[in-house]
């Protein structure tokens, strides 16, 4: 049954993202995902549909037309969405579609397993780290875990039992694929092959460790520097910490591992809110000082400065402590902090403070409550009374 959730945060990605953008969120999601690679569990699988029907509304520009303009209901009688069970292919079969389509024999959509000039490369991977707002203004570096699938070291990654061999598969012949018609016979598919799932051999006495596959998972930790100002929702690439290739592109796992994708959220402050390189806050002034001016301290992500607060500020007035905010993550230079005037009323005033007040009001001629009947017995002066 089609989702009602919003296909761009499906993807994470914003509503001008570009072709290549979607193409690889829904790679690596459907790298991460995939059944194959998450036997028995259901949440994993109605994420990868998700993903699935995201990326067929997205990938078509007449479909996400219509979904940007009318939304799920743009879709009703125009083809509607996802209409590929992707989760039957195997996740290798999938890319090596998506290669013969799009002309990506050199990497397909940037992250997953492939060849560039002969060799061979691994599955990128993506894990997640939070920070807080310090570690945005000087950058930090963090030990993140994750858990990797490595060549299996009993048998070299072969897969079969020590002192045995694997054998050609019979049902491609050795080759690893099998042609197949896909998306209604509009183009023929080199798949892996079902018997061997791509490895071109099978074998008959499987090694204890993998059980055949040549790979195990194994937990692994490392750690990673988090560059300045960077922003909720990118990643920083580690290079060569993702997946060795598979059994099927290099038995021995030699070639080039892929990368693993750091994502990093950053934690809302207590204080501060981030606008790009900026920072707000809320700056509390009193009447007194809104109206006849002042210098005051505000709180920065370092030591407090001195804001200047001119007189007759009026709420919501901002001011500014140039160079307080954040770094920009290319060039380096800080934004600025901007703290916005929230006039305070206080809830309790002193005998003192209430009469000088009043004298106020009576200077203003603003009615107020209580003074001696000071407002009224004017009213009653002006009306003869």
């Amino acid at each position: 049954m089609p989702t009602t959730r919003d296909y761009y945060e499906i993807l994470s990605v914003e509503k001008d993202a570009s072709d290549d953008d979607i193409k690889r969120a829904y790679r690596r999601l459907a790298m991460k995902h995939h059944p194959d690679r998450n036997p028995d569990d259901a949440e994993a699988e109605i994420k990868f549909k998700e993903a699935a029907e995201a990326y067929e509304v997205l990938s078509d520009s007449d479909k996400r037309a219509r979904y940007d303009r009318f939304g799920h209901e743009g879709l009703r009688g125009a083809g509607g969405p996802a209409t590929h069970d992707f989760s039957r292919m195997h996740v290798e079969d999938i890319f090596s579609m998506f290669n013969d389509i799009f002309g990506g024999g050199g990497g397909g959509f940037g992250g997953g397993q492939s060849r560039q000039r002969g060799v061979a490369r691994g599955y990128d991977l993506e894990t997640e780290v939070t920070i807080d707002l310090e570690d945005v203004l000087n950058g930090c570096e963090t030990e993140v875990e994750f858990t990797r699938v490595d060549v299996c070291e009993t048998c070299s990654g072969s897969g079969a039992k020590a002192g045995t061999s694997p054998k050609p598969c019979a049902t491609c012949g050795g080759q690893g694929r099998v042609m197949q018609q896909g998306l209604g016979g509009m183009f023929r598919i080199a798949t892996a092959c079902p018997h061997c799932r791509g490895r071109g051999e099978v074998i008959d006495d499987p090694c204890s460790e993998c059980r055949g596959k040549g790979r195990v998972p194994r937990k692994r930790a490392i750690s990673v520097k988090i560059p300045p100002g960077i922003h909720h929702g990118q990643a920083v690439r580690v290079r060569g910490e993702g997946e060795p290739p598979t059994p099927d592109v290099s038995p021995a796992g030699a070639g080039v591992r892929g990368d693993l994708h750091v994502l990093v959220r950053v934690r809302d402050h207590k204080i501060f809110e981030r606008e790009g390189d900026d920072l707000m806050l809320e700056l509390p002034v009193t009447y007194t000082q809104a109206a006849l001016g002042a210098e005051i301290e505000v709180p920065t992500l370092t030591e407090p400065t001195t804001i200047k607060i001119h007189s007759g500020t009026q709420f919501g007035s901002p001011f500014k402590a140039p160079g307080e905010g954040l770094p920009n993550l290319r060039s380096g230079k800080r934004g600025d902090l901007i703290a916005i005037a929230k006039i305070i009323v206080p809830k309790k005033l002193t005998s003192k403070q209430k009469d000088l007040l009043h004298e106020l009001a009576e200077e203003e001629d603003t009615p107020v409550v209580g003074e001696n009947n000071g407002f009224w017995q004017k009213i009653r002066d002006r009306l003869g009374g």
